[in-house]
């Protein structure tokens, strides 16, 4: 199946997309998950934006089978306040009725009789295929209800066809086609909270803990909080654990405990198996561990704890893009466009045939019921694999005798401020190093303390429990080699580096870019060398995202909905709020995305005088309605003239009598506090992908008894582009830096800003040029894909 041929002027003709005249439902079904309400609020905002009726159905497709008050039609306040809540704020319901004709008659004539025929539907696959088998009788049902003289035969002819577009809602994560499902960032981050709760008793008593989570019978969860807490075992049904793996498990338990570990955590899906299809439970590892080991052991069933709480900023930017395309999907979709579901892949909103995403994912439950495991997990996607390949690497540790003996010695040190997942990357990358056979060296306190001689051989023990901590173990500087270069090389000469692993932001990328432009003086630094980006302002060149902006992302939103909550008691309040990023938007734009932010400013969209006039208008007339609080974020470089307090002045002066302002800049706290699930793992996947990258670049450069590697490519940033994690030579991405404002000549995220105004109710045009093309579902899910569900 082939899509639409690619659009051209894309702006042009978003602008020509009305909704004028159509009615569009949104309704939420099955288990509820975090960021359902971003995802209703983003198509009701969007509908009515384009000129549609926009229509909630309450309770699901009960609410849609009864009728009455359950439908009702939106506007524009009735979804304020929505983002930071979670589940769904219009129910949802479990429909026997929806299942039968007679039912979903009923509902046919309940959308007939308001002019719905454009339906959008947020939930799982058996929400989904509901949704596909009502398009596909729709005609039918039509028939009888003007047959049985309920409706009019130009009510028939006006609400012809019914278009579907769907959105997944599920913490499991396990519908194929789409990366990451409403609420599943959501739920890991409940269960990662725990974890590190859990970790604290633990190693008081030492303790072993078995952890139950949620997800039917899809292991995400189960595997990526294992990977994101460094638990000692994990059980899936996806790879049930070979015979035997009781006396394996305890053999580990009890070398873990001989080598003074004093916490071992297991992890448990609630669907996990063994090879014979038997359940294993909590409880019966529990018994396990305690009648052969005789170790303390606990217990602890999540639950539905998953599903509670605020969703996570990525939750909300995801559903917010999600809705904000479903309504597209809509106004675009002809009388023969099949029900679409859309998918955010890498960072690319993509519509997938929902029957064919729904087949692919009951082909996997089908290959485990016949046992046929490995291709259940190719099923589930590269993202799937990548996770447990990672987590095999970082949690079986070999015996000295079983590595491989390779001769090289690799060091890694981070450099620049630190961020969120920096530890987690040193772990990994120490980890895996070790597993390919090399001696791995700590530089401590960057290349400061590169050329001080602070280097020191790290072992497989001495990164224990790092994948939880915020800030850098290893110690980060901001200097730069370029001063220091012939004691660096001294340095790499007395302990004979063979290839150096650089962590960190722009800072790292520069220092790398210096000692490839050195090696014409300096034999030394003719080596691999490799950068892995790591900052919360997100500003490297070569890479969408960087290992700790989503853990800054998620603390700047969650300031936000404590400070708008602040408000609750106080009409008529804007609140002026500057967040970090150097010249980089990226925090402020994505970070008012996920916040429901009024106003953006940012460095990449020049402003001036008038613009921010405009903007305290909008805000005066938004104080009319009963929405009556502003959130404005601003970039701390912005502008040099249009400082926070000259922001903040013209505010309290402009609206004065109309509003009061408040201010707060946000600071370090963005830098600080425990990595997010997404930059745990994300941090802990590409350093184990750098190593790989080294280890072969160091056997390729190997001659003569000596490393020798000064091409271009033998000096690598490894980033994630879109869909895939790519090596980028760092003399090409020099090429697209602004060195100025150390910010990528061109950003993905950009392309975010115009939808928050757009959310926010401000007249804009929105490029939709990653929208709207139809894939086939095959193509969605190649095999190296890495992007969100690399967590």
């Amino acid at each position: 199946m082939t899509g639409p041929p690619k659009r051209q002027d894309t702006r042009k003709l978003f602008e020509n997309l009305s909704g004028d005249g159509k009615s569009i439902a949104v309704l939420t079904s099955g288990g509820d998950a975090q960021g359902m309400n971003a995802a209703v609020r983003a198509v009701v905002r969007m509908g009515i934006y384009v000129g549609a009726k926009v229509y909630f159905i309450h309770e699901g497709y009960q609410g849609m089978v009864d009728g009455g008050d359950n439908i009702k039609e939106a506007t524009w306040e009735s979804v304020s306040s929505m983002l930071e809540v979670g589940g769904t704020v219009i129910g949802s319901a479990r429909c026997k009725d929806f299942r039968t004709p007679e039912g979903r008659l009923k509902a046919a004539y309940n959308l007939v009789k308001r002019s719905i025929t454009n339906l959008c539907v947020i939930g799982g696959d058996g929400s989904l295929t509901g949704a596909n088998l009502f398009r596909k009788e729709w005609s039918g049902l039509l028939e009888q209800l003007l047959q049985q003289g309920l409706i009019t035969e130009q009510e028939s002819c006006s609400n012809s066809t019914l278009h579907i577009v769907g959105m997944v809602g599920s913490i499991d994560n396990d519908f194929c086609g789409t990366d990451m499902t409403i609420g599943t960032d959501s739920a890991l981050h409940r269960i990662i909270e725990v974890v590190d709760a859990i970790m604290t008793t633990a190693l008081s008593h030492q303790r072993t803990f078995v952890l139950e989570v949620m997800g039917r019978h899809c292991g995400y969860l189960a595997l990526v909080s294992a990977l994101a807490c460094g638990a000692d075992w994990v059980f899936i049904p996806e790879m049930p654990p070979e015979d035997g793996w009781e006396e394996t498990m305890c053999h580990k338990l009890s070398e873990n405990r001989a080598e003074r570990k004093r916490l071992n955590i297991i992890i448990v899906a609630e669907g996990a198996i063994d090879c014979q299809n038997k359940p294993i439970t909590p409880d019966y590892i529990k018994d396990l561990v305690v009648s052969r080991l005789g170790f303390d052991t606990r217990v602890t069933i999540l639950g539905h704890v998953q599903r509670g709480g605020t969703p996570s900023a990525f939750d909300r930017i995801l559903a917010s893009r999600m809705g904000v395309e479903a309504v597209l999907a809509l106004l675009e979709a002809s009388t023969n466009t099949p029900a679409c579901v859309v998918s955010l892949v890498g960072n690319q909103a993509v519509r997938l045939p929902l029957m064919e995403c729904v087949q692919m994912t009951q082909e996997v439950q089908k290959a485990m019921d016949e046992k046929k495991f490995d291709e259940a997990v190719g099923l589930r996607g590269g993202s799937f694999e990548n996770n447990l390949t990672t987590y095999r690497l970082l949690s079986n540790r070999k015996a000295d005798s079983e590595l491989p003996n390779s001769f090289f010695n690799v060091a890694v040190l981070n450099v620049g401020a630190p961020a969120a997942g920096m530890n987690a990357a040193v772990r990994s990358a120490v980890r895996v190093g070790i597993t390919e056979g090399h001696k791995m060296f700590a530089v401590s306190d960057g290349f400061e303390g590169f050329y001080k001689g602070q280097i020191k051989e790290i072992k497989w023990g001495d990164v224990g429990g790092w994948t939880g901590q915020g800030g850098s173990l290893l110690g980060t500087k901001r200097t730069l080699p370029g001063k220091h270069l012939e004691k660096i090389a001294e340095q790499i000469r007395i302990h004979n580096i063979n290839a150096l692993l650089v962590i960190g932001g722009f800072e790292a990328f520069e220092s790398v870019l210096q000692l490839y432009q050195a090696r014409a003086d300096f034999q030394e630094f003719c080596i691999p060398l490799c950068v892995l980006p790591a900052t919360i302002s997100n500003n490297v060149p070569g890479t969408d995202l960087s290992i700790g902006a989503d853990t800054s992302l998620n603390a700047i939103v969650e300031t936000c909905d404590r400070i708008k909550q602040s408000a609750s008691g106080t009409k008529r309040r804007v609140f002026i709020i500057e967040t970090m990023g150097g010249y980089c938007g990226y925090l402020a734009t994505v970070g008012g995305l996920a916040a429901g932010a009024d106003t953006v400013y940012i460095f990449e969209e020049p402003f001036d005088i008038r613009y921010l006039q405009a903007n305290v208008e909008h805000l005066t007339e938004k104080m009319k309605t009963s929405i009556q609080r502003g959130l404005v974020l601003r970039n701390e470089n912005c502008n040099e003239n249009f400082t926070a307090d000259f922001i903040y002045q013209l505010y309290s002066e402009e609206g004065r009598g109309i509003f009061d302002c408040r201010k707060n800049i946000l600071g370090h706290m963005q830098q600080g506090g425990a990595p997010s699930p997404f930059d745990r793992n994300f941090g802990s996947k590409v350093a184990a992908k750098s190593m790989q990258w080294i280890t072969q670049s160091l056997q390729e450069s190997y001659k003569g008894g000596r490393v020798f590697a000064n091409s271009e490519e033998s000096a690598c940033l490894l980033g994630m582009r879109r869909r895939a994690l790519v090596f980028q030579p760092v003399s090409q991405l020099h090429e697209q830096t602004d060195f100025v404002h150390r910010i990528p000549k061109e950003q993905w995220w950009l392309k975010l800003h115009p939808l928050m105004k757009i959310l926010a109710k401000y007249k804009t045009s929105y490029d939709v040029s990653d929208s709207g093309q139809l894939e086939h579902v095959t193509h969605i899910r190649p095999k190296e894909t890495s992007n969100r569900a690399a967590i």
